[in-house]
């Protein structure tokens, strides 16, 4: 190994030779890492593909490439979810003269309350509800990858969060930075979303089988559905003025709906706690750089951490993406028990194969998980909500005159 007090840096052992021009970019524009492995008096082992202090967006290895294109899809994914709902609407609401549609079942996504109510009512009875079973389907495809990955849902998934990290990201853009929540004010309000989440809780504890299956078979259960887009299609003052307070506080402050007031965020954040996999830092590998910390939209010190077990952390990698030590940094399991000293680059990977997810394989493990639970749904037959045509005609176009029971 070549001693880092000289200047110089050791490139990491990899099998796959790098380009000329990337290997002269990793001599190129990073002095923080060399400056802070001189400090911690540590060999720096660059990560493979790392240039100038990143990694371009088009090597494979990039996990924010990986979670940007994720997020994208998931976007229009629902984008086109929510257009066809509407037109599916509309039809009913025109009297059958507009385009006709299929009703898309993966709208239901957006009915988490009623998602919850239908996997109460199927543990107490252990039947599947008749109405809006794909919610509870949904909802538990979420919390099981919240369980295994962390709060990946909310940073890779959630059109909400990537919603909230554009707006926060498009501040940073214009101001140069976000407005710091002071730490005496961002644990009370932290702790509003938990508040939320137990006021939704406790409405679906208290509720017998059989109260929610009245609420579901009541004309307002049936197109619970339809009530939630005509809340944005008829929006009143007083929600639609939230609604933009919190877009133009998303703005300055970062994930503000998402850290102090999103009730799912928070039921994902207790589970995620149980998470086998977790950011994990090697105290051999790292040079004390600090980027990790610095990096993190939740403020969370990965830098001073062996590994992140917060509920707060959701698992976004922007950490791991910013590392400029090979092995210092990664989303895995446990590590292995092989000793190694800082510099044997060998020994430290050995600690992490076979146990770190790379952005390509949480990704296909994040479609794995969400296409399984919906493929499962639809091969027993329980996906799709199967109601008369004649109960659609009748009640779509009187949604808005129907009163919670």
């Amino acid at each position: 190994m070549i001693d880092p007090f000289g200047g110089k840096v050791t490139e990491a052992q990899d099998k796959n030779t790098l380009e000329t021009s990337v290997l002269e970019d990793y001599r190129q524009d990073d002095d923080e890492a060399l400056a802070a492995a001189k400090r911690a008096k540590k060999i720096l082992i660059r990560r493979p593909g790392m240039a100038g202090g990143r990694m371009p967006w088009f090597d494979r290895r990039n996990v924010r490439t990986w979670r940007h294109a994720t997020q994208i899809a998931f976007v229009l994914l629902n984008v086109f979810l929510c257009v066809q709902f509407y037109l599916w609407v509309r039809y009913y609401e025109t009297g059958e003269t507009s385009f006709k549609v299929a009703r898309p079942d993966g709208v239901e996504g957006w009915l988490p309350i009623a998602g919850l109510m239908n996997l109460k009512y199927a543990l107490m009875t252990l039947e599947i509800p008749p109405v809006h079973a794909a919610a509870m389907f949904l909802l538990v495809a979420f919390l099981l990858i919240s369980l295994l990955f962390k709060k990946s849902f909310c940073s890779w998934l959630c059109p909400v969060g990537t919603l909230s990290e554009g707006l926060w990201r498009l501040g940073q853009w214009m101001l140069g930075r976000n407005l710091p929540v002071p730490r005496w004010l961002d644990l009370p309000l932290r702790a509003l979303k938990y508040l939320l989440m137990a006021a939704f809780l406790y409405i679906v504890v208290v509720s017998t089988a059989e109260a929610i299956a009245f609420f579901m078979l009541s004309p307002y259960g049936l197109i619970v559905d339809v009530k939630m887009l005509n809340f944005f299609r008829y929006i009143g003052n007083a929600a639609l003025i939230t609604i933009l307070v919190l877009i133009v506080g998303s703005v300055f402050i970062k994930n503000l709906w998402c850290r102090y007031l999103c009730p799912y965020g928070a039921l994902v954040g207790l589970l995620s706690l149980l998470s086998p996999f977790k950011v994990r830092r090697d105290a051999e590998a790292c040079i004390d750089c600090a980027k990790c910390a610095k990096a993190c939209p939740a403020q969370l010190p990965v830098d001073r951490k062996m590994q992140i077990r917060s509920a707060e952390c959701t698992a976004c990698l922007s950490c791991v993406a910013v590392c400029p030590a090979q092995d210092a940094l990664q989303f895995s399991l446990r590590p292995g028990k092989e000793v190694a000293a800082n510099g044997d680059a060998q020994g430290i990977n050995r600690r992490w194969r076979r146990r770190a997810l790379s952005g390509a394989l949480l990704t296909l493990l994040l479609a794995v998980v969400v296409g399984g639970v919906i493929g499962a749904a639809k091969w027993s037959g329980y996906w799709k909500t199967e109601l008369p045509e004649e109960a659609y005609q009748q009640l779509i176009p009187q949604a808005q005159r129907l009163a919670h029971p």
